[in-house]
């Protein structure tokens, strides 16, 4: 029987986004992301079928474009991000679902709490560079509750609202480079 060959991919930060969107007292969304990351994955091959996905973000790195609130967001009321710097991922499963439909799931670790989670991906295809380098581009989404990382801190509106929704919509778009 003939194996493939691993392949190591790499994060292009040039062109990659990791983005998140939280409503802001219901009526409105605030749209956020981390600056420095770096992950990787590990494929046979060029097939992403069954790839090994690793993900790191600095949460000192947050940018929702408001240094208040970026500064709040690093405080212990969010991210604690003396205590807990980085916010991590490692994949468990990444499935073809038909064409460039792809589920991954796995471990998102934040504020040192782990929980599973599911991202769906549309994988954009492979393609050679201006430069002769090989990238491979995926749109991902998801959802998290960020109260299960330790998210917890709200407060309440004059009309009892909440400030800060709980659901937290993820918006990923990656390049990766054959290493």
């Amino acid at each position: 029987m003939e194996t493939t060959a691993k392949t190591k991919w790499v994060i292009d930060p040039m062109h990659t986004d990791i983005k998140f969107k939280v409503k802001h007292l219901v009526i409105s969304t605030v749209t956020g992301g981390f600056d420095t990351f770096e992950g990787s994955a590990l494929t046979d091959g060029d097939n992403f079928t069954n790839a090994q996905v690793e993900f790191s973000a600095d949460v000192n790195s947050i940018n929702t474009n408001q240094a208040d609130r970026d500064k709040h967001l690093k405080s212990p009321d969010f991210f604690d991000a003396a205590n807990h710097p980085r916010l991590t991922f490692r994949s468990t499963s990444f499935k073809n679902t038909g064409g460039s439909d792809y589920i991954m799931t796995g471990h998102l670790t934040i504020r040192g709490i782990t929980k599973p989670v599911e991202l769906k991906i549309d994988f954009g295809g492979i393609a050679k560079d201006p430069y002769g380098n090989i990238k491979a581009g995926f749109e991902l989404t998801g959802k998290i509750n960020r109260k299960e990382f330790g998210l917890v801190w709200n407060a309440l509106t004059e009309a009892g609202g909440m400030v800060v929704a709980d659901e937290v919509k993820l918006q990923i778009n990656i390049e990766l480079a054959r290493s």
